[in-house]
């Protein structure tokens, strides 16, 4: 059973965090971070669009490509495999991150946005590490992300969060002039 965004503890998160974490969202406005599910795909979708439309260069889709989705689609995109987590602020969604799993691949880091004002605010890392804990929890050795070469912001909340350059670049999917760089996540467990 996923909690509500009332089944909180004292920081006013939902378990999964971890004190460190924790603590540092305590000194701000209450943060919850929740996994989602197919039932949530109309806050996820309200929230996706959101991110295409402030960051489209940061994501492989477009906003007038995710627009034309239909529930169905929604649906089985948060259906797995995979996880899709949401942060909350006085019950208002604040970010997003997800993870897939190509077939016989790890998991995948997508969707990764936080709105503007609560960039810089620990949100990202206690989304990244949702993420991380879901790979954990299903025995992955590793998580693997494509991030914009130059977004010093999201290379630097990868890098706190213990994600590695790998070496590896590609051209973006959108936008062939941008180049993205590979990182990576050993875990431990």
């Amino acid at each position: 059973m996923r909690p509500s965004l009332a089944d909180t503890n004292g920081f006013g998160k939902t378990a999964g965090l971890g004190a460190a974490t924790e603590a540092t969202l305590a000194v701000m406005e209450p943060i919850t971070v929740r996994r989602m599910d197919p039932d949530d795909w109309r806050v996820w979708r309200g929230v996706r669009l959101a991110a295409l439309e402030e960051s489209p260069d940061a994501f492989a889709s477009t906003l007038a490509r995710e627009l034309a989705f239909e529930e169905e689609i929604w649906r089985g995109r948060m259906s797995g495999p995979g996880v899709h987590v949401m942060s909350f602020a006085s019950q208002q969604p604040m970010g997003i991150a997800a993870s897939f799993v190509p077939d016989d691949s790890p998991p995948e880091l997508v969707s990764m946005w936080v709105r503007p004002e609560w960039r810089s605010r620990q949100v990202g890392a206690a989304l990244v590490n949702e993420v991380l804990m879901w790979a954990r929890e299903n025995a992955y050795a590793e998580v693997r992300l494509w991030v914009v070469e130059g977004n010093a912001g999201a290379l630097r909340l990868y890098e706190n969060t213990g994600f590695e350059l790998t070496g590896q670049s590609q051209a973006h999917p959108t936008d062939p002039a941008e180049t993205e760089v590979r990182m990576v996540h050993r875990l431990t467990r």
